[in-house]
């Protein structure tokens, strides 16, 4: 376990903030900080290109190599507690590490890497879900895997597998996450198709007219007054009760 984990070479800090940690960046190094086991936390700085690769394929523990060691085939064992990013989310800005025991029980988290094909995506319009991607588990660190593997050959539809469901690859490690995380499971995609609602209702409503209410223009026409100097349609008669028109002041009378 140990000669298979990666050994970083870490030269330590004398200056730190954002300023002295974005100059180290521009030098192509990582700023990190180690800490634990009662001891004070050291600023380091690593390779930058050599630390993220190794990050990058899922690798947790590491060896630190600091300038003076005695043991220089073993060093530090720590591990990868937690990273900082920039503000666009991609590029690893800043890591964090603790200080291990090889013979010391550490909870951390680890991937799931889903193996086989689930018979019941041979249902149409079956899809695997996948909602919970990694769990935390308590091991020693020598029995710290990279992932686990989780075989869905027999998950059918509208069933399900939970982190309780998941075998550990050794009877000491202890599964932390909660028992009723779903790891995987094959539902019925359900499918909308616009208009098919509206068919079944015989087709689409008519838009609505609007109409003056029966008999209403009628009223309105016949109680309506002529305005102010029209004068009626030739052979019109007045209406019953209408009073004569009388001559204009001033015309003479015969």
């Amino acid at each position: 376990m140990l000669q298979k984990t990666p050994l970083l070479q870490a030269k330590t800090r004398e200056h730190t903030g954002s300023r002295f940690c974005n100059r180290a960046r521009s030098q192509g190094m990582l700023p990190a900080v180690v800490y634990g086991h009662k001891q004070d936390p050291v600023s380091i700085t690593l390779d930058m290109k050599e630390a993220i690769s190794h990050i990058n394929k899922g690798e947790k523990i590491f060896r630190l190599d600091f300038p003076g060691a005695k043991n220089k085939d073993e060093g530090q064992v720590v591990l990868l507690k937690d990273l900082q990013f920039d503000y666009l989310g991609t590029n690893i800005v800043h890591a964090d590490f603790a200080r291990v025991d090889l013979n010391e029980r550490i909870r951390t988290r680890v991937s799931i890497h889903l193996i086989g094909e689930a018979k019941g995506l041979k249902t149409a319009g079956a899809i695997l879900m996948h909602p919970t991607n990694e769990v935390v588990i308590e091991c020693v660190v020598t029995e710290l895997p990279e992932f686990i593997e989780l075989n869905i050959a027999d998950l059918d539809v509208d069933q399900q597998i939970t982190a309780a469901q998941l075998k550990l690859p050794s009877a000491n490690m202890k599964m932390v996450t909660d028992p009723h995380s779903i790891l995987a499971q094959i539902v019925i995609q359900a499918e909308i198709v616009v208009g098919e609602a509206t068919a079944a209702a015989g087709g689409p409503a008519e838009p609505e007219v609007l109409t003056a209410k029966k008999g209403e223009g009628e009223e309105a026409a016949a109680g309506a007054k002529p305005a102010a100097g029209a004068k009626p349609a030739a052979g019109a008669k007045p209406a019953a009760g209408a009073a004569a028109a009388k001559p204009a002041g001033g015309a003479a009378k015969k």
